[in-house]
């Protein structure tokens, strides 16, 4: 995976990542079967190389997605096992979380390239269901009709990469947001 750096491109489909099929019969399968993959990165099970952790404090995790649709997508979970995104938080816990939602997007985006940055909320009590929300930059030159949930959605395919280039993006990340550390994205 290459990413274009910040504000270099075109704008045109030549930033656009090759992608690969993914399966997600098996995926589903381990959402729905295995166990919560949010509280096994906070834990630090073996198994989540490409979910490399950019940020960290005593409530929040933020890391990179292992099957990003576009390129520097990265997840954004309460460290504890919440499920609704509204109910399970009060309005500080929630706010907390939606501010450390807001650094690690201004982080991206000074790292990879996008013409909009996509913030949503995904998950379901039947699989994935640790509270979670999802940073995606689109980038720039994605034809219309490849953006929005279409460029989210896995069954469009994933953009491969190996744990070299997570650890690269990651670095390049917490990089980002130590420069933010006190000012007015803390």
């Amino acid at each position: 995976m290459s990413l274009p750096p910040n504000g270099s491109g075109r704008g045109d489909e030549a930033s656009v990542p090759r992608k690969e099929s993914f399966d997600l019969a098996e995926y589903v399968r381990r959402a729905r079967s295995g166990p919560c993959f949010v509280c096994a990165i906070v834990s630090g099970a073996p198994g989540y190389d490409l979910e490399q952790i950019v940020f960290e404090d005593e409530h929040h995790v933020a890391f990179l997605d292992r099957y990003p649709t576009v390129p520097g997508k990265v997840l954004v979970a309460p460290r504890v096992h919440v499920e609704h995104v509204v109910r399970d938080l009060d309005e500080e816990g929630y706010l907390r979380l939606m501010r450390i939602v807001r650094r690690v997007a201004v982080a991206v985006e000074a790292v990879v390239a996008s013409e909009r940055t996509y913030v949503l909320s995904l998950g379901s009590q039947q699989g994935n269901a640790h509270l979670h929300w999802h940073i995606a930059p689109l980038p720039p030159g994605t034809p219309y009709e490849r953006q929005q949930y279409h460029a989210l959605m896995t069954e469009n395919g994933v953009i491969p990469w190996s744990r070299d280039q997570a650890v690269d993006l990651a670095g390049c990340l917490r990089a980002a947001l130590a420069g933010m550390a006190g000012t007015d994205g803390s």
